[in-house]
């Protein structure tokens, strides 16, 4: 916060204690009740009649500047504009005054506070932030019509959101008018009046309530009543055959009919290809199975880093290819028919079509339900370069099928898959290229660890081309080769084998969703924060939803989509983003959760860089894994965790304890009086905390203690 506005909110202060205090202390509070205003009546009613322009300009003047300091006798102005003014006239004039005096105040909380306020609490005012956005003229209308909540208050708070300024004053001027007509018209009667509180009755105050809420309830009224439209043009059956239909038996359709059964309703199954879809066939098992055996072979080639001459490694790439085949074999039992079948779930083998929100087509057979969840995941996407049809191109869900192991694999795209597997190919013996347009590798990640995994491959052999975008590929003399262009200038490379690692697009061509009127964006299918989409029986989870591409954050949603399926419209959970870690299986791994650097800089969030370096720890030494780093992000001066991200040696698992501690609020303080097994790699987590605390040593504490320990020593 500026100079400026730290000596323009002490000097704001400091005036508004002065009058509170010399309301209390002399006649100045007598001004400010009820019976000077009954005494004072006829005097300003003589007063108006004499000089009409004056008292109004000088009313309205006085109700603006009390409302836009914040100060107390509000009230007590707008029963003296129906006792002097009348119900018509009192209530227009009262009406824009504080309107104009509530939005004043709204101003100048958001001049002098909201910097401070969204810096300092970045983090936790985020989904609020968001939410005004989106629906925040609503709430300030139920606010503004129970008269029970201070409005100075409201005004200041709004100051602090990101709320649309004509928002706030059309908005106020409209939802202040039913409690302004109250008080204006018990100022007709002045006599009457005994207090305040008398003006604002239990029967009335509940009125008003109802009339909060009406706006809330008026919303939800219009969603309902959506959500029954897009219903109504479709036939209901009498009877439903399943509570829930799950399309896609990947990681999200797994755990989504997995949660249904166990709730004990009637869910089918349908899947079209293989079970468990890319994360058991094409994604997770296999490429981590082709990075374990690879380890092996790095190994072997640091032989003399663990004392050893020599080591040796024959092996067959094809027999290879082979033994990752054998490793998905071992788990798919887990994900396959027979078990779904034993948990509950009706498991079908076909294609599957949404006639309607109820009627579900396998094959030759239609099924009747009450809900529907897609998880159809997703497939990788083939860019539209010129020529690349000519050469064949692999992807994460090909390339599992080659049994000849690539000369010279050219790699299109440096984020998490793409690195994966050239290290894991360079580690095998090919040669490896990537081309990546941007000008770094996991454009995620922070710029040291980017760097730091850059150098890594690079050390393995491994040419990676950054700010490099593919032009064509053409075939000359037999030889498959890339044109391309990096920093401006043209360059051409020669390869066998082409590996596109870039995007990936959802499945949900042939579903029939266009044809019973499913909302898209981009080709792609928003669901709100229940995962339902615009269809109410219809959900959607996983990477079929287009957001994060994690199995874990699949079965994250596949959760709620699923519970909120098989729940009443009224009873829904909104799906938790908050904690959403994830893992690059490279070696050494990047792990990261919360907050990286680049992001806290984009959303304007002050934070602090603790790091450790893991060549300093014990058991990574004993490994001759000694490489890599810790770096936390926590609030300036304060434990609270914001982010983590390690690259090093098994990350994947010592990021667990900082996944938890975000989750449940637990700072670097408390991790630090945590005893930690010794000599392990999450010992590393101790340090970091340790390396915390010694920056934000108390100095003084410590200086006091020095002197105390020489005073005892005598």
């Amino acid at each position: 916060m500026s100079v400026k506005k730290s000596i323009t909110i002490i000097l704001l202060l400091l005036l508004i204690i002065s009058i509170v205090y010399l309301k209390q202390t002399t006649s100045l509070g007598s001004y400010f009740t009820l019976a000077y205003l009954k005494n004072q009546h006829a005097s300003f009613l003589e007063y108006y009649q004499a000089h009409k322009v004056i008292f109004i300009i000088s009313y309205i003047l006085v109700y603006i500047i009390i409302t836009a300091a914040s100060l107390p006798g509000a009230a007590l102005l707008t029963i003296i504009g129906g006792s002097i003014f009348g119900l018509f006239i009192g209530t227009i004039m009262v009406s824009f005054a504080s309107s104009i005096g509530a939005t004043c105040a709204f101003l100048i909380a958001r001049w002098l506070l909201r910097d401070y306020f969204q810096e300092k609490f970045a983090n936790k005012l985020s989904a609020i932030n968001k939410g005004i956005e989106k629906e925040g003229a609503f709430y300030l209308f139920a606010l503004r019509l129970v008269p029970i909540f201070p409005f100075f208050l409201i005004n200041i708070t709004m100051g602090l959101t990101p709320i649309k300024t004509t928002t706030f004053y059309l908005v106020s001027q409209i939802g202040m008018l039913p409690g302004t007509i109250a008080f204006v018209n018990a100022g007709k009667e002045l006599a009457k009046i005994h207090s305040l509180n008398s003006i604002l009755s239990p029967s009335l105050l509940i009125s008003f309530a109802i009339l909060g809420v009406l706006p809330l309830l008026s919303k939800y009224t219009i969603s309902f009543i959506r959500s029954k439209k897009s219903l109504s043009k479709f036939p209901r059956p009498k009877k439903f055959d399943y509570n829930l239909v799950v399309i896609g038996a990947g990681s999200g359709g797994l755990v989504a009919s997995y949660i249904a059964a166990t709730l004990k309703a009637k869910v089918a199954l349908i899947e079209k290809n293989k079970m468990g879809g890319d994360c058991l066939n094409t994604g997770c098992v296999p490429s981590k199975s082709l990075i374990r055996i690879a380890k092996i072979l790095s190994d072997a080639k640091r032989a003399k880093e663990f004392g050893l001459n020599k080591l040796t490694a024959e092996f067959d790439f094809g027999s290879i290819m082979e033994q990752v085949q054998n490793r998905i074999a071992s788990i798919a039992p887990h994900d396959s028919i027979e078990r779904y079948t034993q948990l509950g779930v009706n498991c079908f083998q076909g294609k599957a079509k949404i006639l309607s929100p109820y009627l579900v087509k396998i094959n030759d057979k239609t099924i009747t339900t009450k809900a529907i969840v897609i998880a159809t995941g997703g497939t990788p996407t083939i860019p539209n370069i010129p020529g690349i049809n000519y050469v064949n191109p692999l992807t994460s869900d090909t390339i599992w099928v080659i049994r000849e192991q690539p000369k010279h694999l050219l790699i299109i795209g440096g984020g998490p898959i793409g690195c994966e597997l050239s290290q894991c190919f360079a580690r095998l013996g090919s040669k490896v290229t990537i081309i990546q347009h941007d000008d770094k590798l996991l454009k995620r990640e922070d710029d040291d660890v980017s760097y730091f995994l850059l150098k890594t491959l690079q050390s393995e052999g491994i040419n990676v081309l950054l700010n490099s975008k593919p032009k064509r590929f053409f075939i000359d003399d037999g030889k498959k080769i890339l044109e391309f262009s990096q920093d401006s200038l043209e360059k051409t490379v020669e390869f066998d084998t082409l590996l596109v690692a870039t995007s990936r697009h959802p499945n949900l061509q042939g579903l029939g969703l266009e044809d019973i009127g499913i909302e898209f964006s981009n080709d792609k299918i928003t669901p709100n924060a229940t995962l339902q989409t615009n269809i109410p029986s219809i959900y959607i989870c996983g990477d079929a939803a287009g957001s994060y591409q994690f199995t874990h954050f699949a079965a994250h949603q596949a959760w709620y989509a699923s519970v909120n399926a098989l729940l009443p419209s009224f009873l829904q959970f909104k799906a938790d983003y908050r904690i959403i870690p994830w893992c690059t299986f490279t070696d050494p791994e990047v792990a990261h959760v919360g907050l990286t650097e680049q992001e806290a800089q984009k959303q304007n969030i002050a934070y602090e860089v603790t790091k450790f370096q893991i060549a300093d720890l014990d058991r990574a030494i004993t490994d001759v894994e000694n490489h890599g780093f810790i770096k936390v992000l926590t609030v300036p001066s304060k434990d609270r965790i914001l982010g983590v991200t390690i690259i090093g040696y098994h990350a994947s698992d010592v990021i667990i304890e900082y996944i938890q501690a975000m989750k449940y609020n637990i700072g670097l303080d408390k991790i630090l009086k945590t005893i930690h097994i010794y000599p392990t790699f999450s010992e590393s987590n101790k340090y970091v905390a340790g390396a915390w605390k010694k920056k934000h040593a108390p100095l003084s504490l410590l200086k006091f203690l020095e002197k105390f320990h020489k005073f005892r020593r005598g």
